[in-house]
């Protein structure tokens, strides 16, 4: 069973998705964790996130592993080095949004998602980002697209920014979410929309838990269904 969750920044899928795979027993894919970690490689070594060519390169000479383990967890490593807190300042997040949006380096981590789930097994695999059911997993059985109005997932941002001791200002994260929604509903390679069979949800007038609880009847609805 493999349940995709898509939607833009800071809709919460990832809040979601954690808790999904927690109460089921699960493996998380958290596919925006290996965006910033290309974007991390690309600050660290000075490089533009927006240089095509040069992020192309970047990719040749990057080992970028990701592994899951049951339950929400998640480890990424570039060239031997896990990857934790580096990848959720606002820096990474601007530069994530710029190399998310070339062909070259969603085409290079399209196979790196894809073996996580393989690796994944039974019960199955909860995945998040914004072309999870529509280009990494069109077959999954279970889709999701959770939207909610930048004011509010500005305000859910600007939070976590704030929770984690980083300096940022609301008014600018809004902009900078604006931007990057932009920048994914019109790139060219798999553009932010929701799958045609996928479950819509506005996340904004519910709690976390009853966005959950949605989301697990209906998972739990399909699962007996297959059997």
């Amino acid at each position: 069973m493999i349940v995709a969750i898509d939607g833009p920044s800071g809709v919460g899928k990832s809040t979601v998705a954690k808790l999904i795979a927690a109460r089921l027993g699960y493996t998380y894919l958290d596919s925006g964790a290996l965006y910033r970690a290309v974007a991390w490689k690309a600050l660290t070594a000075g490089t533009d996130p927006a240089d095509s060519d040069a992020i192309r390169r970047l990719c040749a000479t990057t080992k970028l592993t990701a592994s899951s383990t049951v339950g929400g967890g998640m480890v990424v490593e570039v060239d031997g080095q896990v990857l934790g807190d580096e990848l959720r300042t606002p820096e990474v997040s601007r530069a994530a949004s710029q190399v998310a949006a070339l062909p070259q380096v969603r085409a290079w981590l399209l196979p790196i998602q894809q073996n996580v789930a393989r690796q994944a097994g039974a019960p199955g695999l909860v995945a998040e980002g914004r072309d999870m059911g529509t280009r990494v997993f069109p077959q999954a059985p279970v889709k999701f697209f959770l939207e909610a109005s930048s004011a509010e997932r500005a305000r859910r941002r600007h939070a976590e920014f704030v929770g984690a001791g980083q300096v940022a200002e609301l008014a600018e994260t809004q902009r900078e979410l604006e931007a990057r929604d932009g920048r994914d509903r019109t790139r060219t390679s798999a553009p932010l929309t929701a799958a045609p069979d996928a479950v819509i949800i506005d996340t904004g007038r519910l709690t976390i838990e009853e966005v959950v609880e949605r989301m697990v009847r209906l998972i739990e609805r399909k699962t007996a269904a297959r059997r």
